[in-house]
């Protein structure tokens, strides 16, 4: 249960508007927010961790014209609140003027928020919890007897609500809750002291309890994961095809939504900078953006600034159709917010081509030989020009057969040229945060080896 019942955080809003207007702010934006939940963590069956959290929060931001002042509490009380609004207004006396500052149009604002059905809290307490953390290692030990060790399992529930409200007529808010199940095994080549070891791991996540994997399928996939990554070894350097599996195809998604993001454009930082209306992936691809969907992370029925949101079709057939733009940055480009304040809602990659019949193995066939990458380590984004460069492990490909593990490699390639060159993407179709999407196959990248 939360402390404060929605009608007691609309009623704080208010009056946090209130005095904001008292003190002379031309507008205001107010939000509080408060959420609670439970982590723990198992190692080998013993306990590591127990987490209780009970977060609060207060946020206003005051404008004076143009001048703009923010500041936060975590204390509830008038008195905390009052003093938060003071001293964002002396900010705001004491800022530079910006021409693009203020609230969203009162035009924009959603006035009827739909029911997305986001809050689903998951009622444990710390022994069940505990328990299914050691099921799901458990369910690694039990695949093989090389899964010798562990990295843990942790099992977390989470549920907040929150309350937004704007001088220009918004006021809104609502109840979300996400929940996981993760499981890190350790796999060794054979039982001999200082033999080779691989970890992998795997999670399950959901907004409701009932929707998350079994603990133990959670901790046997990912061992399976783990001991497939046994006998792993270095290539020479080549060019060739390279599939990333879902879990990391939602990255290069991540990537295209950075790029073309306002803060990004605005800066002249992006590599994609001026790209609406021009084709900047195959004609198979679509980018979908899907605010609506029920009971999913990337859901909202408005944005971080009470703009409603709307479906869309960012790419069309691989012209970039629309940015990711808040109120701020949409002015800096002489453009309409898209109701992305705090960023993208779900967004789905899909291809075209793809059939129903399009696993991950019919994908490797397709690929014929190659590189099919599974893990991924360091940065190196260069988001100015678009090169990618990073450390990986995977699977060599021949024949649509997977020959060896792969590791001590880096896969290389400019993101302007990898989105040109997808290929297909499968129908193994994994939900990572806010993106979606299946397994990627790129038609040549430079895997850096030996």
């Amino acid at each position: 249960m939360f402390s404060h019942k929605p009608e007691q955080l609309k009623e704080l809003v208010g009056y946090l508007l209130a005095e904001a207007k008292k003190l002379g702010a031309t507008d205001a934006a107010a939000e509080l927010s408060e959420g609670h939940g439970l982590s723990v963590s198992t190692r080998k069956g013993e306990i590591e961790t127990i987490e209780q959290n009970r977060d609060k929060q207060a946020g206003v931001t005051v404008f004076i014209g143009q001048r703009r002042g923010n500041a936060g509490t975590s204390d509830f009380s008038k008195a905390s609140l009052k003093a938060s609004v003071e001293a964002a207004f002396h900010i705001a006396k004491h800022t530079a003027e910006d021409d693009c500052a203020g609230l969203a149009p009162a035009e924009l604002l959603e006035k009827n928020p739909k029911d997305l059905d986001l809050y689903h809290p998951w009622h444990i307490n710390t022994e069940d919890a505990v328990e299914i953390a050691r099921a799901a290692e458990q369910g690694a030990f039990a695949v093989s007897k090389n899964i010798t060790n562990s990295d843990g399992a942790s099992v977390s529930a989470q549920q907040s609500h929150f309350m937004l409200g704007t001088t220009n007529g918004f006021m809104g808010g609502y109840a979300v809750s996400r929940h996981y199940i993760s499981c890190t095994p350790i796999a060794s080549a054979s039982l001999k002291p200082g033999a080779p070891m691989q970890r992998d791991d795997w999670y399950t996540t959901s907004r409701v309890p009932s929707d998350l994997a079994k603990p133990e399928k959670v901790g046997a996939y990912a061992a399976k994961r783990a001991l497939a990554r046994l006998g792993a070894r270095p290539i020479s350097t080549r060019h060739c095809p390279v599939i990333f599996e879902a879990p990391l195809a939602v990255g290069l998604l991540g990537a295209y939504v950075q790029a073309t993001s306002g803060g990004a454009l605005y800066r002249q930082s992006s590599f994609l900078v001026d790209s609406l209306g021009k084709t900047i992936f195959p004609k198979h691809i679509d980018i979908v953006e899907e605010p609506h969907a029920k009971r999913l992370t990337g859901s909202a029925p408005f944005d971080e600034e009470g703009v409603r949101t709307r479906a869309r079709k960012v790419v069309d057939a691989g012209i970039v159709q629309g940015y990711f733009l808040s109120t701020y940055s949409a002015k800096k480009l002489n453009m309409q917010t898209t109701g992305n304040a705090g960023g993208s809602h779900h967004l789905q990659m899909k291809s075209r081509l793809t059939k129903q019949t399009d696993h991950l193995p019919a994908l490797l066939k397709k690929m014929g030989t190659g590189l099919l990458v599974t893990d991924l380590m360091g940065q190196g984004v260069n988001y100015v020009n678009g090169d990618y460069s990073r450390g990986a492990f995977g699977y060599w490909v021949e024949n649509g057969v997977i020959v060896h593990p792969v590791e001590e490699i880096t896969i290389a390639g400019n993101l302007k040229d990898m989105f040109q060159q997808i290929v297909a993407i499968g129908a193994d179709t994994l939900v990572r945060g806010t993106k979606e999407t299946g397994s990627i196959l790129i038609e040549n990248m430079t895997v850096g080896g030996r």
